[in-house]
């Protein structure tokens, strides 16, 4: 009698506790927008005439692409293709300019956004009634996709037609954000949402965020990701990993990319044409040794670091044997690139500051805050140009409070 009432006891601390606010994501049950759309029967787009903005990544669960899925869906009028930069297959090198072509399997015309034009014409969007995106990002603000998408935006705007995102998840999870707020004077392509380097936003709730916080007021719709948790990685989705582009081959290189990638313009390499691409930086001239001596010290989680020569096959330094330093990733939850960069620019601020050029007219870009560039002059410690740069993360992170869509 006395284990019964001890069991009677418990059950209503038993049905109180919620195990799921401590148990991982379940894996594998997400939809991503082209998925849900099917399941909906393509509502919303039936009777349509439309343009897509995709690439090799807009494909559903089963590796169908989304231009030939609209292209048979019953009631949806696919018109043409646009695809942004790497081009339609993915391929094409970083920087490298698309030429237009025409799509093999379903001979539609394919238009490129990363050349010599990189937002729609009025000539593309004649007689449409929606332009539909989907584009698999990676959460960085200098990745160019959404950049795309921005533009597209725009025009979509001006044409006074329905702008749709198939959303997509955020590889990296949409619960860190990092590095700082883009400062409003510094513009480029890859600098034009005033957002933190890692901004852990899925393309639909960026889409939502950039149309209200701009005033654009653009007629856009988001067909929403089902099941996907803010704290899930993309290898918890179940969906398949596609590479982004060439230098995205996994998403170790993608989870390093916010930090690693805001070394792109300096002298040295980030990896590209080595098997590791943004896990890895190195020089002719570097002396990793002292770099190592400064990062062990600098209690930075989720990381370790060696010394591994490698000899990119292209890019920076092609053909040339490279001293640098790999980085291997112990604990992705807690790992926060930026930092890591701000660490290793410091480092070699101070320890090889005859080789070592930050080239900040272009590197301003992708950091995207003047004062970085004004606290690294004056060899402000690592901690001080990290807590200057988070203080505007802090106020963003309130800001997009209402643009999310998922928990």
């Amino acid at each position: 009698m006395l284990l019964l009432r001890r069991v009677l006891f418990l059950i209503p601390l038993l049905f109180a506790f919620d195990p799921g606010c401590c148990l991982p994501p379940r894996e594998g049950s997400v939809l991503s927008g082209i998925d849900a759309l099917q399941l909906d029967n393509f509502d919303g787009l039936r009777g349509k005439r439309i343009a897509l903005i995709t690439n090799h990544t807009g494909r559903d669960r089963n590796g169908k692409s989304t231009a030939e899925i609209l292209h048979a869906a019953p009631g949806v009028g696919l018109k043409a293709i646009l695809t942004p930069e790497h081009g339609f297959s993915g391929s094409a090198s970083h920087g490298e300019s698309v030429e237009s072509s025409t799509d093999p399997a379903t001979g539609l015309p394919v238009f490129s956004l990363y050349g010599k034009i990189n937002r729609p014409t009025p000539e593309m969007l004649r007689d449409l009634d929606a332009v539909v995106f989907d584009i698999q990002d990676i959460g960085a603000r200098f990745y160019t996709y959404l950049t795309t998408m921005a533009y597209a935006m725009e025009e979509a705007a001006k044409a006074g037609i329905e702008f749709i995102v198939l959303d997509r998840p955020v590889p990296i999870t949409g619960t860190i954000v990092e590095g700082p707020v883009k400062d409003p004077s510094i513009q480029s392509f890859v600098a034009h949402y005033e957002i933190p380097i890692r901004h852990g936003m899925t393309p639909g709730e960026l889409a939502a965020f950039y149309n209200e916080t701009t005033g654009l007021h653009a007629r856009l719709t988001v067909v929403k990701l089902r099941g996907w948790k803010r704290g899930m990685w993309f290898d918890q989705t179940g969906l398949p990993w596609i590479p982004t582009s060439p230098n995205i081959p996994d998403l170790e290189s993608a989870i390093l990319y916010p930090g690693i990638a805001c070394l792109e313009y300096t002298n040295l390499s980030v990896g590209r044409g080595t098997p590791i691409p943004f896990l890895w930086i190195g020089a002719p001239w570097f002396q990793p040794e002292k770099v190592l001596k400064i990062l062990e010290k600098a209690d930075l989680k989720g990381v370790t670091f060696l010394s591994r020569d490698l000899t990119p096959a292209r890019d920076v330094y092609e053909n040339q044997k490279c001293r640098g330093i790999e980085f291997k990733i112990t604990a992705r939850e807690q790992i926060r690139p930026f930092r890591i960069f701000v660490h290793l620019v410091c480092a070699l601020r101070d320890t090889q500051p005859e080789n070592f050029d930050l080239r900040w007219e272009r590197s301003r870009f992708l950091i995207g805050a003047q004062e970085f560039m004004e606290l690294y002059g004056r060899k402000a410690s690592p901690r001080k140009i990290i807590k200057k740069m988070e203080s505007s993360t802090w106020k963003f992170m309130k800001t997009r409070k209402r643009y999310l869509l998922y928990k």
